[in-house]
């Protein structure tokens, strides 16, 4: 069976449906992995990418990216890098005024019960380190 690999792109056209002919091709590709005919593989990377275009060149809200998000996150059919770490980030993106990356790295370092988080950023530290 062959193996995918799912770039930024592909998710969007799924996602946006603003080019008819590449939605129809990502919706072929993404049809077949529910199918069981292909495994598709994406990275951290390629979800940041999606949500960093969402938020400034469409212009979305946080409410509008969460909605993207949370939804390529339910594809089941798609292996996803870090999933776990990116659904928890997901939610405190919800709860807080933070970037994404910030939490998903606050979600990281609590994962890995790593002993020092080292930033200057007031809102994380502010986060990391309530009472």
């Amino acid at each position: 069976m062959n193996t995918f690999f799912v770039d930024t792109n592909y998710f969007l056209r799924l996602l946006i449906k603003d080019n008819k002919n590449q939605y129809n091709a990502a919706y072929e590709l993404f049809n077949s992995a529910i199918d069981g005919k292909i495994h598709l593989d994406t990275t951290v990377i390629v979800f940041f990418e999606i949500y960093w275009v969402l938020a400034s060149f469409y212009k979305k809200n946080k409410q509008v990216v969460t909605k993207f998000l949370e939804k390529i996150l339910k594809m089941d059919f798609v292996e996803i890098e870090n999933r776990e770490i990116l659904v928890e980030a997901i939610d405190v993106f919800r709860k807080y005024s933070l970037d994404l990356e910030d939490c998903y790295n606050i979600v990281f370092y609590k994962k890995n019960n790593l002993e020092k988080f080292a930033s200057f950023d007031k809102k994380v530290r502010k986060i990391l380190f309530k009472k």
